[in-house]
């Protein structure tokens, strides 16, 4: 019989290969007339597209919903019990944890170990620490074969020895304090999502913003990066301004530097990379100014750090997810803002490019004054938040606490 078995893979693999392959048994010659499932994102993809074309929903979620008005961890869930239901005699997980906050990552893991006692299951991952621990074998690419994995070959160098650039300009406004909540909370409806957040954030702070799905961590960014209403009539100060007191949330988008893994679908696009990093001074997706010789000057610096100038004339969808996010990292940071904002960054990066992305964000935090505000469920080793601010949800919403 087949053991349960892992390939870790690193995003340069070819994963779309690798399941066809042991979907066809050339991997696995044991799942050879057996029945197999694929738990992916792909297959999730599948039933969304049904459901907006042609109104069928074969699966919905525990509260009956459709997977399209569903949050990721719920459509995964969900899709697990489909899959369940239909007793396949072997499961492919792809990226099985990825968007799952803690919680629902425990129950993942209590799930498929109670499945391993009589499903054959095959997990893909580019997450070390992702792989489940009843896992027998793990295997990995070497020179295009799959090997037995080993941790001692597989390390990477993953640091940047050149300084950052030095500020763009030297700011007019020096803030005491860039972000102030006090006492605010925040209702839609009868339920409230946060209640009496007082929290604040100054220049140069490191925080990282923790707390299980739906407790109010987007609620919150959408009140300091978005024009959410729910902001207007609240105690928040940014930069130094009362939120509503008619400051335009363009200006105040010009004093943060954003990111989000999402973003990267935007910027799919033929600009070099040179230009992708440039055109950060003007905010514009594309470059459509004619920057001065300054602003290339501190946009080769950055891509210097990043071991990316030589390829500066090449087109930005051309780099890895890891190199892409890299460059939009410098994107946002060329004009030095005051606060820079991370939501979710690391979602789809194997460790290599995780740990690059982590090693960059802490040589920010060590060598700027910007502040940095990085929000996730995944706990990344490498990261040295200076603190942390966790929401806790309660029958009355959720409260928030400083570690």
């Amino acid at each position: 019989m087949a053991q349960h078995t892992a390939f870790y893979l690193s995003n340069k693999d070819d994963k779309k290969k690798l399941i066809q392959d042991i979907l066809a048994s050339k991997v696995i010659p044991e799942t050879k007339n057996l029945n197999g499932a694929l738990f992916s994102e792909a297959t999730l993809n599948k039933f969304i597209d049904e459901e907006l074309r042609h109104g069928k929903m074969d699966i919905t979620t525990k509260v009956d919903n459709s997977l399209y008005n569903s949050s990721e961890g719920e459509r995964k869930q969900a899709l697990l019990k489909h899959i369940i239901a239909k007793a396949p005699d072997y499961i492919i997980l792809d990226n099985v944890f990825g968007s799952l906050d803690i919680e629902a990552q425990k129950q993942f893991k209590t799930t498929l170990e109670a499945l391993s006692k009589y499903t054959l299951l095959i997990q893909i991952s580019n997450r070390l620490t992702d792989v489940l621990p009843f896992i027998q074998s793990v295997f990995c690419f070497k020179n295009e074969a799959l090997v037995a994995f080993n941790p001692e070959e597989n390390k990477q160098d993953t640091a940047f020895n050149l300084a950052l650039p030095q500020p763009y300009k030297n700011s007019n406004e020096d803030f005491d304090t860039l972000i102030k909540f006090n006492e605010v909370t925040v209702k839609y409806g009868d339920r409230t999502i946060i209640k009496d957040i007082s929290w604040t954030i100054k220049p140069g702070e490191f925080w990282k913003l923790i707390g299980p799905n739906g407790s109010g961590k987007s609620t919150m960014l959408s009140m300091i990066y978005g024009d959410n209403p729910k902001a207007y009539g609240q105690d928040i100060h940014l930069f130094g301004v009362k939120k509503g007191s008619g400051e335009s949330v363009w200006e105040l988008k010009k004093k943060m530097g954003y990111f989000t893994a999402d973003m990267v679908r935007g910027f799919a696009r033929l600009d070099s990379i040179g230009n992708m990093v440039v055109s950060g001074f003007f905010d514009s997706v594309g470059l459509y100014k004619t920057p001065s010789h300054l602003e290339i000057e501190i946009a080769h610096q950055w891509l210097k750090v990043l071991g990316l100038f030589e390829v500066r004339k090449q087109s930005f969808v051309e780099l890895t997810k890891g190199q892409q996010r890299l460059v939009l990292i410098a994107r946002a940071m060329v004009k030095s803002p005051p606060l820079l904002i991370l939501d979710e960054p690391t979602n789809g990066l194997d460790d290599t490019e995780a740990a690059l992305f982590a090693n960059l964000i802490n040589k920010i935090a060590k060598e700027t004054n910007t502040a940095i505000l990085y929000v996730s469920h995944r706990i990344e080793e490498q990261l040295n938040p200076d603190f942390i601010f966790e929401l806790k949800p309660t029958e009355s919403g959720s409260l928030g606490s400083i570690s």
